[in-house]
């Protein structure tokens, strides 16, 4: 994924355009797309700020958000259950059809964690 372009060039673009300058020669002054000036002046008229939106999505969201509770309550009610097993639950439940990959990431988010002791035998941190 990419990266934004940091605040002090895109102050600099800005100042540039600000000035008289035009948006394609901003870009070649600062050595950026000419498509990018254009969004950076855009960014200012519409936003009234140059700071870069946050990169991906939102955190919280998310087919299983509403179940996360849902979730930690069986796994503590039955500490060793079988992803699986948590998926058809979920189903029956609440008629929600998700892959067992998705409740796992959903659970390590939770601080919901499944490791072995020495004994072979499955431990979960409170």
């Amino acid at each position: 994924m990419g990266r934004a372009y940091s605040l002090d060039l895109r102050e600099r673009i800005s100042g540039y355009i600000v000035r008289g300058g035009s948006r394609r020669a901003a870009a070649r002054h600062f050595g950026v797309s000419p498509s990018t000036a254009v969004r950076i002046a855009a960014q200012m008229a519409e936003r009234g700020t140059l700071a870069p939106r946050r990169i991906g999505r939102p955190p919280g969201r998310g087919k299983l958000a509403p179940y996360v509770a849902f979730l930690v309550e069986i796994v503590e009610a039955v500490p060793d259950i079988a992803l699986t097993e948590l998926a058809a639950a979920l189903e029956a439940e609440h008629g929600v059809r998700v892959h067992p990959s998705s409740i796992s990431r959903v659970l390590t988010r939770a601080d919901m964690t499944y490791k072995k002791n020495a004994r072979g035998v499955g431990a979960r941190p409170a």
